[in-house]
């Protein structure tokens, strides 16, 4: 290999970009005084402006020059800016200079509000030690207000609450601040009024993080011992691993090693962002900041895994993070199955930057080769299928969204049930648990019958009643498998798109639950099988078998449609034959030569459908899924 001129950035063959270009350059820093140090984190509902409050932070401290700036600045992938939400969490390093003359290093972490996106909001609380809680001053407190502030306090943070969207004629502060004391229980009488969009109230917020929110406590001296927040899979650097020290010092060359497997890796170099990456010298007790160390795969970083010196390293892990639990399945199946390799790739890819999605193999008579995949949600659902559409250019089919089910087989065995089609028989089962979610609504007054309606007809249970002025807070015990389907979309449309939702899982409980199959011309269609509760099984298997006959073409011989739980049919349609006028040319005559025609088309029709096959269409499969629970 042969060494490059000075400047080039490419000293023996170096791969890397060269350390001249703006968006990865060297800065060799001192170790940051501790006392000078704020890591927090901004939580709020969808769309109360928690990254226009992180832009205005960044603008406001000169973190970027005005010409790089843009709107939704952390949001980096085209999916959040086109939605206008954050999927991902994002960290920032700012300086700023407080108003008492002194240099203060501030450490910011964007999170999602989408309940989908809560696995990566507690993951963020874990690395920080406050949190701004920002509420929308027109709106008020909102379900996931409620859920992300719990994770706040459980994470023991100072909290700041601040009151965004000032400028707006809706406003009411003082209304906001006293739902704030009342349905969360933390102070807000010197809450910091904002526009986030104008830019009032930023420098008070600047002030009141230095002021209000702790230093993190930490000892230089010790053994290294620093937190995995987060790893992603970069086609040139490998993997760039998230870390937020604890204890010690963490400089490029060191050996480092993962508790969780005893890997050991050689650090490549280590940077912060801000929000471009840019390299750094070495890391201290409460930084937060970057590291690579060529490892090729991100299953090789585990998220809240320790990381040590290999040599006089810490033996005391960190207590970590609760792996993420998918909680919706549905099959993903290309359109052209010639692209089954393509979308192996695709997957693979998309699973080593989101460590909450899972996936294995899985065929169906129907659709061919395609993958089970595992979700925290339908939204995240959705933003896998888009990605996996948009970036690599796949078609997909989505079988319908459900639940994992704990089938007690009658010899004490216990297995999970993910796609209906591998229901053991009935014979052997002794019963079936269903997931069970407990779900807070806020909803204005006037609609609240409409939600427990709504609830009532999902098989929910209630558990709670409480007002916060004119807005109810409604707790309910509902069944995993009612809520994936489209409960969220009725939610918002009987409340007119005001009701917000969030949920968590409580666990799993037995109920009277069956399997529905389908069958077309006799046949089961494994692709079309759900699991439904025995009351509402007719009424299911009635609206289906009437969706089909409307999507399934016309053969030239009947086709029965018929909807059934073990051998018993609850629900049946027929499709009618294709008729060929076979009479068209007797001009006139005796009418049994008709009838000798009619009679030989009708035995036709007999043993076609015999032997005969049916076609159905790849539409059909996805309508009939995806119609209304």
């Amino acid at each position: 290999m042969r060494n490059e001129s000075p400047g080039s950035g490419r000293v023996f063959g170096n791969p890397y970009p060269p350390l001249t270009n703006p968006h990865f350059r060297r800065i060799s820093t001192p170790m940051t005084d501790l006392a000078k140090i704020r890591n927090f984190s901004i939580v709020a509902h969808i769309d109360h402006g928690k990254s226009t409050l992180a832009d205005r932070l960044i603008q406001e401290t000169g973190t970027v020059q005005d010409r790089d700036m843009k709107e939704q600045l952390l949001d980096a992938m085209d999916i959040e800016r086109e939605r206008g939400i954050t999927i991902k969490a994002n960290t920032v390093r700012i300086d700023y200079t407080a108003d008492d003359g002194q240099d203060y290093v501030l450490n910011l972490i964007d999170t999602p509000g989408h309940v989908d996106f809560a696995y990566e909001v507690s993951r963020s609380m874990r690395a920080v030690e406050g949190s701004l809680l920002v509420v929308d001053s027109t709106q008020g407190v909102e379900a996931q207000t409620l859920a992300n502030v719990y994770q706040a306090i459980d994470a023991d943070h100072e909290i700041v609450p601040v009151l965004n969207k000032i400028d707006l004629p809706a406003s009411d502060c003082d209304r906001v601040a006293e739902q704030i004391e009342d349905v969360i229980g933390i102070d807000a009488t010197d809450a910091i009024q904002v526009s986030a969009k104008t830019g009032v109230g930023i420098h008070e917020t600047l002030e009141a993080i230095v002021q209000k929110l702790p230093s993190p406590q930490g000892d230089p001296d010790a053994p290294l011992k620093a937190m995995l927040v987060d790893s992603w899979y970069d086609a040139y650097l490998g993997v760039i691993v998230l870390v937020r020290i604890i204890d010690g010092h963490l400089r490029k060359g060191d050996k480092i090693k993962m508790l969780s497997n005893s890997s050991v890796h050689h650090v490549d170099r280590i940077g912060v962002f801000r929000p471009e990456m840019e390299v750094i010298d070495a890391l201290g007790p409460g930084e937060i900041g970057f590291l690579t160390a060529s490892i090729k795969q991100v299953r090789d970083t585990r998220v809240g895994d320790t990381i040590t010196h290999e040599k006089q390293g810490t033996t005391d892990a960190l207590p970590g993070f609760k792996p993420s639990q998918p909680v919706v399945f549905c099959g993903l199946f290309p359109v052209d199955n010639a692209e089954f390799e393509d979308l192996r790739d695709a997957i693979e890819k998309l699973a080593l930057n989101d460590a909450s999605f899972s996936f294995e193999m899985e065929t169906s008579a129907a659709l061919g080769f395609g993958f089970r995949c595992g979700f925290l949600g339908l939204l995240h659902l959705e933003v896998i299928r888009d990605r996996i559409e948009r970036e690599y250019d796949i078609e997909l089919i989505t079988t319908a969204p459900s639940v994992i089910y704990h089938v007690y087989l009658r010899d004490g065995e216990m297995i999970e049930l993910h796609n209906p089609a591998d229901m053991p028989d009935l014979s052997l089962v002794d019963r079936i648990e269903e997931p069970r979610i407990k779900a807070t609504i806020l909803v204005p007054d006037d609609y609240l019958g409409d939600v427990l309606k709504l609830c009532q007809d999902r098989r929910g249970i209630q558990q709670d009643l409480t007002y916060a002025g004119s807005r109810a807070m409604v707790v309910y015990d509902l069944p995993l498998n009612e809520v994936v389907f489209d409960f969220y979309d009725r939610l918002k449309s009987v409340t007119k798109g005001y009701a917000s939702f969030d949920y968590q899982m409580i666990g799993y409980r037995q109920d009277f639950l069956v399997k529905m199959q389908v069958l077309v011309n006799e046949e089961p269609v494994d692709a079309l099988s759900t699991m439904v509760h025995r009351d509402r099984a007719e009424m299911r298997g009635r609206a289906m078998c009437e969706k089909l006959k409307d999507l399934i073409p016309r053969h030239m011989f009947k086709i029965p449609i018929q909807a059934a739980i073990g051998g018993r049919v609850i629900a049946r349609e027929t499709l009618a034959a294709l008729r060929k006028d076979v009479t068209a040319k007797c001009y006139g005559g005796d009418a049994s030569r008709k009838k000798k025609l009619l009679e030989k088309q009708k035995a036709g029709k007999k043993k076609m459908r015999q032997f005969g096959k049916v076609d159905i269409p790849q539409e059909a499969f996805i309508s009939a899924l995806k119609m209304d629970s």
